[in-house]
């Protein structure tokens, strides 16, 4: 376990396309999984003063209870997210039968995370891909509170989470003002769902359509990874591993053989790189940082589907 990651679980039998975790056999309710996940303990809100006794204004800190860990500096204006009312809010979003695949704390409880299985199933270009939410706080003042669907081809593990400009598919809010307000907000994160589902269809649909030559192939990849100006020996050497990886992902992986040479298979092998991947230099949070993206989107996938799109 990467020693940016305090705790976490996840559930079933294989690793998970996120690659994080302690496994457990069974899928939990949100109580067990808080527990599961070290994330039952709450945040306080203490002054702060000098150490001559003087408080000091417009400030507070943020405390674990559990320990009187410091999680943060804020000001005044912060409004706490409990991690139990971060699972409630998902239990009361998703309905009964939520399905929790893994939830965690990173950075001493700085950073919590839950991810949760949606029910639905969906079959795109006869590939099975399921939903799922993934929601995102923090307690030391230097994150928004974050939900988002995220889109997972299973036969893989790849993400799907293209930014279309026709279906929103994230939602996110700071720490300020009306706090059960803008929650109530994130209920659309579940309308998104199936309309992005929608409109992701009908964008594999049309990248299934789009055929690319060998010359395509590897124009795009040349764009998606640039040689800077004035190269070392060792860059051009990772520059072009990095590219034949990406490479050997499109023409050999045993999932893509029944898709043809199009755009579909080109964007899967680019997801299938920016999700599994290791890079050059391993750093320790590299799954974390990884699993970030869920949410925010991956520059490389995103723009390896606007290079097809824009021939389509």
């Amino acid at each position: 376990m990467s020693a940016n990651v305090e705790t976490m679980f996840y559930t079933g039998r294989e690793v998970p396309w996120h690659g994080l975790g302690t496994m457990v056999m069974e899928a939990p309710d949100s109580k067990t999984a808080l527990e599961l996940a070290g994330l039952d303990w709450s945040v306080l809100q203490k002054p702060i003063v000098t150490q001559d006794g003087i408080p000091i204004p417009g400030f507070q800190a943020n405390l674990r209870d559990r320990d009187n860990k410091i999680l943060g500096v804020v000001t005044d204006r912060y409004k706490v997210v409990q991690n139990e009312d971060a699972f409630a809010f998902t239990d009361e979003l998703l309905g009964e039968g939520v399905v929790y695949e893994t939830a965690g704390s990173l950075q001493e409880g700085r950073r919590t995370w839950l991810l949760a299985k949606l029910p639905q199933r969906y079959i795109i270009s006869g590939d099975e891909v399921t939903p799922y939410l993934v929601f995102m706080n923090s307690h030391d003042g230097t994150g928004a509170i974050k939900a988002a669907m995220t889109p997972i081809r299973v036969v893989c593990q790849n993400t799907l989470n293209l930014a279309l400009s026709t279906a929103k598919r994230s939602w996110a809010t700071n720490h300020t003002g009306d706090i059960r307000g803008k929650l109530e907000d994130a209920r659309y994160t579940l309308l998104y769902a199936d309309k992005y589902m929608a409109e992701l269809g009908k964008a594999i649909d049309q990248l299934s359509r789009t055929k690319l030559s060998d010359r395509q192939i590897y124009e795009y990849i040349d764009v998606l990874f640039p040689l800077v100006d004035n190269a070392t020996e060792l860059q051009k050497k990772n520059l072009l591993r990095l590219k034949e990886e990406v490479k050997v992902r499109y023409y050999d992986a045993p999932d893509l053989q029944h898709v043809g040479k199009n755009g579909y298979r080109f964007v899967n092998a680019v997801s299938d790189f920016a999700t599994h991947s290791r890079p050059l230099k391993e750093r320790k949070n590299f799954k974390e940082n990884l699993f970030a993206r869920t949410i925010d989107g991956n520059v490389m996938i995103d723009r390896a589907y606007e290079l097809v799109k824009s021939v389509s």
